[in-house]
């Protein structure tokens, strides 16, 4: 049961991770005029995505300035997720298993 729990957890940061790369992406394409701001259905995407990411983002563009224009929150929360999902999550599975030390 603990490892389906954990399962689950590490896909929704999975999906959380896919959400913030297309949300990057989108907004490339909105600054280098790939696509229009018009479009409907890139539009929505980003709503979505904008709806999603910007509660995870916001308090990180606090903490960390953008650097040269460029905004490094995002890679910080991609580093974070990564290390929740495959570090973290497999740690603290094998220590409520009762297979792995604490520390």
């Amino acid at each position: 049961m603990i490892h389906i729990i954990f399962e689950l957890i590490r896909a929704v940061l999975g999906l959380i991770s896919v959400v913030l790369i297309v949300h990057v992406v989108i907004s490339w394409l909105f600054a280098f005029d790939v696509v229009s701001r018009r479009n409907d259905l890139v539009s929505g995407i980003w709503r979505f995505t904008s709806a999603i990411t910007e509660p995870m983002l916001r308090p990180l563009r606090r903490l960390i300035p953008p650097i040269a224009g460029v905004d490094l929150s995002v890679l910080v929360l991609l580093l974070g997720i990564y290390l929740l999902q495959h570090e973290v999550t497999w740690w603290l599975e094998r220590l409520l298993r009762g297979e792995g030390a604490f520390l």
